[in-house]
């Protein structure tokens, strides 16, 4: 049997020992029968960060918070929480795992009073304080007395992740938080976490869908089979790969003559459009210079890799972009 050795970590209220909020090194977690859901992951979340952790289902992903939240025992590896101990970390840490649980008949706030009662670390007297103050933040003070049977979709969300909020959290880890959301929905919580992570609060948060970890995170990870491939910046990220220009014309031929002339790699005739590596040239000066010689230009974009171009490089497989 593999040795567990879990970083010991700070005294609670210590300064931390890094300007992460979690990092991990040789994290693993190995399932009865040798399945290895979660393999040697080290990562390194920034505080104040909102970091993405990608990967298609089965990836680790859950596994991976689960074992950060002291819900299940890792078979190796160390972690730490804000620099803390899991113990003292978790008063600090909010968390939704796997959508939300709450009583239908039961309005928002009230749910959010027993949700608060159940914590043993949560001060009563404040409790009627800190719930309002939860339900203004993700915006349903006015729907505080409807019943959550009641509510939208994205409305459960916002919900869950007020509970996750009643009191003041270092550290939000949200597990799929727009899965089964229509657009509104989805909108309304990637807005929230943009506001929550602009007051301070680092959020982790996991997703199988390319689109959303693109357009709510400053940072990322992205996990296949249990292994971390990459992680980083969404900058960082793309940065190694190459930015194309497209060129939309009925004169193919003349189109990829006229880039090739001007010293841009990799030209690719197509059917009605041309691409080529954009490199340095600048594309007002391409389309001048198509212009110039009398190609008909219907379009041009620079087409920049997305974290989609970024997974299938690294993997050789693509996931969900969008759901």
């Amino acid at each position: 049997m593999t040795a567990i050795t879990l970083e010991a970590g700070a005294p609670f209220g210590a300064a931390p020992p890094s300007g992460d909020a979690i990092v991990t090194h040789g994290l693993t977690k190995r399932f009865r029968g040798g399945q290895i859901a979660v393999d040697a992951l080290d990562l390194a979340v920034p505080r104040g960060s909102v970091f993405g952790f990608l990967g298609p289902n089965g990836s680790g992903k859950t596994t991976t918070i689960r074992m950060l939240l002291g819900l299940v025992a890792p078979t190796a590896g160390t972690y730490s929480v804000l620099g803390l101990s899991a113990a003292h970390a978790l008063p600090l840490v909010g968390a939704l795992v796997e959508g939300p649980a709450f009583y239908p008949y039961l309005s928002g706030a009230a749910n959010l009073m027993r949700f608060d009662a159940a914590d043993p670390t949560a001060e009563r007297a404040t409790a009627k304080r800190r719930v309002a103050d939860a339900l203004e933040r993700v915006g349903l003070s006015a729907a505080a007395g409807k019943r959550y049977r009641n509510y939208s979709l994205g409305m459960r969300q916002r919900l869950a992740i007020a509970a996750a909020l009643l009191g003041p959290r270092e550290l939000l880890i949200l597990d799929e938080p727009t899965n089964g959301l229509d657009p509104q929905g989805t909108r309304e919580v990637r807005t929230l976490v943009k506001e929550i992570a602009a007051d301070g609060t680092t959020v982790f948060v996991s997703s199988h869908l390319l689109a959303e970890i693109e357009q709510m995170c400053t940072h990322a990870a992205i996990m296949r089979t249990g292994r971390l491939v990459a992680q980083g910046t969404i900058a960082s990220l793309s940065s190694g790969r190459v930015a194309l220009v497209k060129v939309e014309t009925p004169d193919v031929a003349d189109a990829a003559r006229t880039l090739g002339t001007l010293g841009l790699a990799d030209v690719r005739p197509g059917n009605g459009a041309v691409t080529a590596e954009l490199g340095g040239h600048a594309p007002e000066k391409i389309n001048a210079a198509l212009v110039g010689d009398g190609v008909a230009v219907r379009g041009l974009a620079v087409v920049r890799p997305s974290l989609e171009d970024v997974f299938v490089g690294l993997t050789g497989e693509g996931f969900d972009v969008d759901g």
